[in-house]
């Protein structure tokens, strides 16, 4: 299998402006997602893709592969597709270029998913720690007892009716591994109703019967959307 990592790289952001030029302990943000990724064996290429001339000017200056995308993609999912058009390959693992915590092994999971020919999607999800349960940012997934999403969500699912403190939570992480022909797909569908009301992508895949496969890893991260978040994600970093 050839397979390519992309990481959408778009210079807008809202809550946190410039985000992926920010800089953590001393390096770009995109700097430590384009590293980790480069260093798994499992990827055959790393691109990043962008609508921005600054940060492919950075890309040059670092000799990372880069392309430039259109501004109107809106998603990450769209920006791994345009690439697709371009360059070819049996897998696109998508690595989003806020989550500055990536690390080979995130690679290495979503490749071992796609080895399986029935997997069309893949993606990662980490036991969630408390500090995550309750909080809406931190997307919980569930998934069934052969390893594939039932759901995902902004609420705390699932729900412990009787408070048995016995549930146990899993933290959704923005990874993904598409196959070129569901990647398509999900350009042809329309936004759907559970998107829309959770804002998150990947129900588009669920809506319209695409199983999403879902392998666990212990090593979570931190997507950066606020200064805050800028702010733990450097003292993680500080401490490696």
């Amino acid at each position: 299998m050839h397979i390519v990592a992309v990481i959408p790289a778009r210079i807008a952001s809202t809550r946190l402006p410039r985000k992926i030029l920010r800089e953590i302990a001393g390096r770009p943000m995109l700097a430590w997602v384009y590293e980790a990724a480069r260093k798994s064996s499992a990827l055959d290429e790393v691109i990043v893709a962008t609508d921005s001339d600054e940060i492919m000017d950075l890309c040059k200056k670092h000799g990372w592969m880069a392309r430039m995308t259109s501004p109107d993609c809106k998603s990450g999912t769209e920006r791994v597709y345009e690439v697709s058009r371009e360059v070819k390959a049996d897998v696109y693992v998508n690595v989003q270029g806020d989550e500055p915590l990536t690390r080979p092994d995130h690679m290495d999971q979503l490749v071992a998913i796609m080895r399986n020919e029935a997997a069309q999607v893949g993606t990662l999800r980490t036991p969630c720690t408390a500090i995550d349960i309750n909080n809406p940012n931190a997307v919980k997934c569930v998934a069934d007892s052969n390893g594939r999403a039932l759901y995902f969500s902004r609420a705390t699912i699932p729900f412990d009716r009787d408070q048995t403190g016995a549930s146990r939570y899993f933290k959704h992480l923005g990874f993904y591994a598409y196959r070129k022909p569901v990647l398509e797909k999900f350009m042809s569908w329309p936004e759907s109703s559970l998107e829309k009301s959770e804002r998150l992508e990947q129900l588009r895949f669920l809506e319209n019967g695409i199983s999403i496969h879902v392998a666990e890893t212990p090593f979570d991260t931190v997507g950066v959307d606020t200064e805050e978040d800028l702010r733990r994600v450097e003292a993680i970093l500080s401490r490696r």
